[in-house]
């Protein structure tokens, strides 16, 4: 087992074919600091994980791990067949083989109380065994699956049963089991509800080893980072700030306005050296007329003046040479979400009615009225229903009893939670063009960047992929817009900018979203559901 309790990456290189994702992205991360991923979709969050981890190689660079390094993946490493019995036992594994060892070497120690080697390799494993609370182990394991919503799943149940989300959460509730000394997670928080996403920041901040997580949820990112980690462009590459994300919200605004201010003045002084250099001697000659027919006396002076000149020129082509290769870069312009989310406000009428409307184990409403301007949130822990009734409002889903009134010329989008492209060599230029010549310009919604444009959708991230969901969205935007927790996967300024938009939006806007800072500034109407039901 090894003693190494850091978690360290120098210079790291990561190019996919011509796109270098990283370039020379370091860190560090003791026992106790928790360390808070951030930046745009696409710019090597998951990657960074990946590499972190040891599931990818870096092109150039290097990692150092402790060997329990636990990485939560997308996709649990077991079979369908397997069960939540063998997922458990597998995260209590080296616990439980630790807890053997422990008892064999205390044997071997009590028959020969000498035996160097015995007592050091008990001393490693005793020192292992505390670090992850070996003998609380099993009383941990009962109250993670509670405390992540799984206690009352049968653990003889077949993985092939469970719904991605549920998948998630116990691929979450293993990592939390096994409380390896680092823990890497991605986005850790999709799929909770209000009370497993508590659960989870009450564990993470007391673990005694590394975190470091890539998260869209800023207000788990406030609760639980020590240091946020900003890969976006910056003067001198990716960023560290310390503090919670609300602290780096303001450090970083404090620093974009460093780097534009020494961009600025760096250019200006630029601008005077160019202008300097190529000031001639006959431009800033003495100009003085020759006195007493002093040839002799005049050529000294001349001579002097043009040694100046020449001084001054040396020096200042010296600087500008130094300034010209140390100059700070042009601070990136940021994606600026530039678009309207719903077409033109029509006179506020019925867009939508649900009346008795029932899907059996999933959804049961008796009455639901979207009018062209209305302002919806739909609130409810998983399997509540609310993606359901989402598809049920945008024709996605026909319910088996009920009726369900779509007033005639009004639009219906919807922006699901899970995307997918049926052709991934396609590029979003190529998909978007779908939408017609009408629809406004991709490149000016401000959802993904120029160089984006034209790479296969199947080598985006899946926050650029939902990016472009969204643009395929808003192409010619709907009266009525249904969103499916829109900021999944979203950058932390996206989300911001999106939220804006809403607020904005002339026509009707239905969301269903676990994010916490979202609903704290929601100001429209609120429906809870539970079971399916209204609660």
């Amino acid at each position: 087992m090894s003693n190494i309790p850091f978690l360290h990456a120098h210079d790291l290189v990561k190019t996919y074919g011509d796109r270098r994702v990283l370039d020379g992205v370091g860190l560090t991360a003791s026992p106790g600091q928790r360390l808070g991923l951030v930046g745009d979709n696409g710019v090597g969050k998951s990657t960074l994980l990946r590499l972190l981890a040891g599931d990818e190689e870096p092109d150039a660079g290097t990692v150092s791990r402790p060997q329990d390094c636990g990485f939560l993946l997308q996709e649990l490493p077991f079979g369908p067949d397997d069960t939540v019995r063998h997922v458990i036992d597998d995260a209590l594994a080296d616990i439980r083989a630790a807890r053997r060892r422990l008892d064999e070497l205390g044997a071997r120690m009590t028959r020969d109380p000498e035996d160097d080697e015995v007592l050091a390799e008990y001393g490693d494993v005793l020192e292992w065994a505390q670090d992850h609370d070996l003998w609380d182990a099993d009383r941990r394991a009962e109250l993670v699956l509670a405390g992540l919503g799984l206690s009352e799943v049968d653990p003889s149940r077949r993985l092939a049963r469970f719904s991605g989300g549920q998948r998630s959460r116990l691929g979450l509730a293993a990592l939390l089991i096994r409380q390896p000394r680092a823990m890497l997670l991605d986005e850790p928080t999709n799929h909770l509800d209000d009370e497993a996403v508590t659960f989870l920041e009450q564990q993470l901040t007391k673990l005694p080893g590394t975190v470091v997580v890539a998260s869209h949820d800023r207000v788990f990112l406030d609760a639980v980072c020590t240091d946020i980690l900003d890969l976006d462009p910056a003067r001198g590459g990716a960023t560290r700030f310390g503090g919670a994300y609300t602290d780096y919200l303001a450090a970083k605004r404090a620093e974009r306005a460093r780097w534009e201010q020494q961009y600025d003045e760096e250019q200006t002084e630029l601008a005077e050296l160019k202008e300097s250099v190529n000031v001639t001697a006959r431009q800033v000659n003495h100009h003085r007329a020759m006195k007493d027919n002093n040839k002799a006396a005049y050529d000294r002076h001349g001579g002097r003046v043009q040694k100046q000149i020449s001084r001054r020129v040396r020096n200042a082509q010296q600087r500008l040479d130094e300034l010209t290769r140390a100059q700070v870069r042009r601070p990136p312009q940021p994606l600026r979400f530039k678009a309207d989310l719903t077409g033109k406000t029509l006179p506020d009428q019925l867009a939508v009615s649900l009346r008795h409307v029932q899907l059996p184990g999933r959804l049961q409403l008796d009455e639901l009225d979207v009018t062209t301007s209305a302002r919806l949130m739909v609130r409810g822990g998983n399997g509540a229903g609310k993606s359901t009734l989402l598809k049920v409002l945008a024709g996605k889903l026909t319910p088996a009893n009920g009726v369900v009134h779509r007033a005639r010329g009004v639009r219906i989008g919807l922006l699901e939670q899970d995307v997918a492209f049926a052709d991934q060599t396609k590029t979003p230029r190529q998909i978007y063009a779908a939408a017609g010549e009408q629809a406004v310009a991709l490149s000016q919604l401000g959802l993904l960047a120029g160089r984006d444009l034209d790479r296969p959708v199947g080598q985006l991230s899946i926050g650029q992929r939902r990016r472009l969901a969204l643009a395929v969205l808003i192409a010619r935007p709907p009266e009525v817009l249904l969103l499916d927790e829109p900021t999944n996967h979203l950058s932390l300024g996206l989300a911001e900018e999106l939220e804006q938009a809403l607020r904005s939006a002339p026509g009707a806007v239905v969301i269903a979203s676990h994010d916490r800072w979202l609903r704290k500034t929601w100001q429209g109407a609120e429906l809870v559901l539970a079971d399916g039901k209204v609660a």
